[in-house]
């Protein structure tokens, strides 16, 4: 679905609509009614409007429901297909404008829910049908369970279509490149400092492990979001749904959108808490977490290309300074860098949302979903540019890696079992302190030979000891 943008009337014209607490002054053009005209005017607080997915999702409930409805009885058909066909509308990115709430309004999504349905009873109306927007669009429904069950229908959209191909893309990248670069060796490092050898083979497979992991967190969240409390109405009783609609609802949401979607067990834990949604930012945290560790590695190899590391030379992809002419700096390990600092960000204010349940409802439900989908997409993002503009991209630089390789000291540790860890240290300090290769001051500190030596240390063979 489209961008949903913020309302832009083409003149003052307005027209008198009416709700509950009396009449509202509404743009002459606004396919909107009073409730959604209320919450443009109370809520001014700059969030901007909900983003596209969610909105999005909202509609597909409302899809869903008619169907449901017109199965359960509890809708006529004419009036059940008029909200499909202005949802089908809506879907094809249509009439966007015309959703301006801003996320920080009533915390449980009902001036959004209400914008929805006011838009959907008015395309209703140019059709010549009679469709209000409480006893028909939304019947069998409560903003209580439509909005619980849009940020999930949205995120498991998201994850299905975007994150989870993307992660597989990434995944798929560092493997190729574990594998084509499995043989050469360069000097570990633990605390920045210069450890025991190893491939980059090994360390890009360290890293595919990593996202594997992810994916599988994933979709162990994708799995338990996938449950929806669409049904339980107000409180997670399901006052006002026909029976068995819970099932319906979710069978025909299944057969729209092509996700096995079922009805939670019981409504109440996702209506009134949101610790299944906590679980998911959690997953995301943690990708985010990974994301972050690749792409500093990524920086530090790159670093130089002279006075740095200078191990791998990524990609040049634009100038890096406007004073410094030549310069060109690792922008994608560090544009993915700060996507992964903001989902912690955004997952410190998900989990004190996902805590503001009160009794039977949680009322921060429009800053969950939006920072959820932001999370997502900000990790899709990074998955995608690491695969494409950075991991597949980059350049080892042999001579860069092998000539410190030969003079690391710390190579001695393969002979600590033969000669002991003090004597070792003696030989590493004197191979520091002396610049030298640690073979030529092992041959002189030890009796063993210099082709015993050669093999004991020998980088490549430590890497599998």
């Amino acid at each position: 679905m489209d961008s949903f943008d913020s309302a832009n009337h083409s003149d003052n014209a307005v027209r008198i609509e009416s709700d509950s607490l009396g009449e509202v002054k509404v743009p002459q053009d606004a396919l909107y009614g009073a409730q959604t005209q209320r919450a443009v005017d109370n809520f001014t607080l700059g969030g901007g409007p909900l983003p596209a997915p969610l909105l999005a999702a909202i509609v597909q409930v409302k899809h869903a429901a008619a169907r449901a409805n017109i199965e359960s009885d509890a809708l006529d058909f004419a009036r059940g297909g008029a909200i499909q066909t202005a949802c089908h509308t809506l879907l094809q990115g249509k009439h966007l404008k015309h959703f301006p709430v801003d996320i920080y309004q009533t915390g449980s999504g009902t001036s959004s829910n209400m914008n929805v349905n006011e838009v959907i009873s008015h395309l209703c109306a140019e059709a010549n049908i009679d469709v209000h927007p409480n006893d028909h669009v939304n019947c069998s429904q409560s903003s209580n369970d439509v909005f619980p069950t849009s940020i999930r229908i949205a995120c498991a959209t998201l994850i299905t279509h975007q994150l989870l191909p993307a992660l597989d893309q990434l995944h798929d990248a560092i493997t190729a490149r574990a594998n084509e670069l499995a043989e050469v060796v360069k000097t570990g490092r633990t605390h920045l400092m210069d450890a025991m050898p190893v491939t980059f083979g090994q360390v890009l497979s360290g890293w595919a492990s990593q996202i594997e992991a992810n994916r599988q967190r994933l979709s162990a969240a994708l799995n338990e979001i996938s449950q929806l409390p669409q049904g339980g109405t107000a409180v997670g009783t399901g006052i006002n749904t026909p029976a068995g609609f819970a099932a319906t609802f979710a069978r025909c949401l299944s057969e729209d959108t092509g996700i096995a979607f079922t009805p939670v067990e019981q409504p109440f834990t996702k209506i009134g808490a949101q610790d299944d949604l906590a679980a998911l930012s959690g997953a995301l945290k943690t990708l985010a977490v990974s994301v972050l560790k690749i792409s500093n590695d990524l920086r530090w190899m790159n670093s130089g290309p002279l006075a740095g590391l200078g191990e791998i030379s990524l990609p040049s992809l634009q100038p890096g300074s406007s004073i410094m002419p030549g310069k060109v700096n690792p922008v994608i390990p560090e544009a993915t860098a700060m996507a992964a600092t903001q989902v912690q960000g955004l997952d410190v204010a998900i989990n004190n949302a996902c805590g503001a349940g009160n009794f039977e409802l949680n009322v921060m439900l429009p800053l969950i979903g939006s920072n959820l989908i932001q999370s997502i997409q900000l990790m899709t993002g990074s998955a995608v540019s690491l695969a494409d503009k950075a991991i597949a991209g980059f350049r080892v630089n042999h001579d860069n890696i092998q000539k410190p390789l030969a003079k690391n000291p710390i190579l001695v540790t393969a002979l600590n079992a033969i000669i002991g860890y003090s004597k070792a240290a003696e030989i590493a300090k004197k191979a520091y302190r002396d610049q030298r290769d640690i073979l030529e001051v092992a041959a002189e500190e030890t009796e063993l030979s210099r082709d015993e030596l050669t093999r004991l240390l020998d980088p490549q063979r430590l890497t599998h000891p």
